[in-house]
């Protein structure tokens, strides 16, 4: 064989990549394959758990349709605004012995109330006494506070008799001595083609000719109020009823959750807590703005209850659910995410929903034109809890609550 041939059968060399991976490489390229099936694993079992939860969740009735609320960042709780422990100075009467004074009116010395079981009652030298019930037995419970009646605000007339706002049945006058109640307002009776469902204050001019009243709702019940809350159910009204023509006016409409109200000392106007809104509105009754709306305090550091004269000239407003900040308020994350509310009522029960608000106890006092004068807190209501009102007599505070077993007394000049 000659080199042509030898040259001829030779085969070209091809060049061999040999690749060695470290211990640690392959490690790595092991651990990067199982990562990614275990993601797929992972992602495949989530599909399959979540899909049919989902799809669960979104076959469950909701038992509210949710409206967008619009709030401004909650005030920042500094100067006459700043938290302290005011109300921890406060005195628990009568603990056990009544449940849910929601509001107070005096004769003299003598404190009147109404309670959660459907009682007006009377508290006078350390003892209490009942005036009269509106409804029917049994009560104390949920089940049965439609027919029992649930007396909510309560004021004395100029002639020393008690008028009171039943949520269930409307507007009642009682007799304090007697116990002899009249109706005077049917809350079971339209009034422009809408009923009444949550009767909830009341005012009396000083002559007491005419009668203001709010409806919280005309779709929710007072047992409701969470539901009416967390909706943003805008069907609030407030009323004058006139004693004499026993003619009843709607004054205002749109309300989210029409609340507390009082009239001014002059009667010129009247505020109205207006609670899912976090602020107080301002109708006025006589002089050159009669008929007229407008704002008497915005944007408020809590969700105000019970409006009552201070001795000041201004007013006590009470509020037992606070909008901190700085901190974290729920109802203020959940304004303007309607849809997870709806998904939270769809899973969770109103009552569970209460616990999850956390306890802080607020009273303001406001001037006559509706600025801060001074604040008392109980940060975890540890001593006042849920209240409702603060009502003042000879110098001191009586604190309603619209669920606590007690009343609370707070010696004004230890604050």
């Amino acid at each position: 064989m000659n080199d042509e041939d030898g040259l001829r059968q030779r085969r070209p060399l091809r060049a061999h990549i040999i690749t060695e991976e470290t211990p640690a490489q392959a490690a790595r390229s092991s651990s990067s394959y199982s990562g990614k099936i275990f993601r797929a694993t992972f992602v495949t079992l989530a599909v399959a758990i979540f899909t049919p939860l989902v799809a669960a969740i979104c076959l469950l009735e909701s038992p509210i349709e949710p409206q967008v609320i619009s709030l401004h960042e909650p005030p920042l709780q500094t100067g006459v605004l700043e938290p302290n422990l005011k109300l921890r100075k406060a005195e628990r009467l009568f603990e056990g012995k009544l449940v849910g004074p929601e509001s107070f009116a005096n004769i003299g010395d003598v404190l009147f109330t109404g309670t959660a079981d459907g009682q007006i009652l009377k508290i006078e030298d350390g003892n209490i006494y009942t005036v009269a019930r509106l409804g029917k037995p049994p009560c104390g419970t949920r089940e049965f506070e439609h027919t029992c009646g649930r007396p909510l605000g309560i004021r004395v007339g100029p002639n020393g008799t008690l008028f009171v706002a039943d949520a269930y049945q409307g507007i009642f006058e009682v007799n304090p001595v007697t116990g002899e109640a009249k109706m005077l307002i049917d809350s079971q009776k339209p009034i422009q083609g809408k009923k009444m469902s949550f009767v909830n204050d009341l005012v009396l001019t000083q002559d007491g000719r005419k009668i203001y009243f709010t409806d919280s709702s005309s779709k929710w019940q007072r047992r409701d109020y969470v539901l009416l809350v967390m909706e943003g159910t805008d069907d609030g009204r407030l009323f004058e009823y006139d004693t004499v023509t026993k003619e009843v006016k709607v004054l205002m409409v749109g309300l989210r959750f029409a609340n507390g109200l009082q009239l001014s000392p002059s009667e010129e106007f009247l505020v109205v807590a207006e609670t899912t809104m976090a602020r107080i509105r301002r109708y006025y009754v006589s002089g050159l703005m009669k008929g007229g709306i407008d704002m008497f305090v915005e944007n408020m550091p809590g969700f105000p209850d019970n409006i009552r004269l201070s001795s000041s000239g201004g007013y006590w407003v009470a509020m037992s659910v606070v909008r901190r900040n700085p901190g974290f308020s729920m109802l203020d994350f959940l304004a303007d995410k309607p849809w997870i509310r709806k998904i939270i009522f769809k899973l969770i029960s109103p009552e569970t929903v209460v616990k999850l608000v956390p306890k802080y106890s607020l009273v303001v006092e406001l001037s006559e034109s509706g600025s801060y004068k001074r604040s008392f807190h109980d940060p975890d209501g540890l001593v006042a809890t849920y209240i409702s009102e603060a009502h003042e007599q000879d110098g001191h505070l009586f604190l309603g609550s619209f669920r606590s077993p007690f009343l609370c007394k707070l010696n004004l000049q230890d604050v």
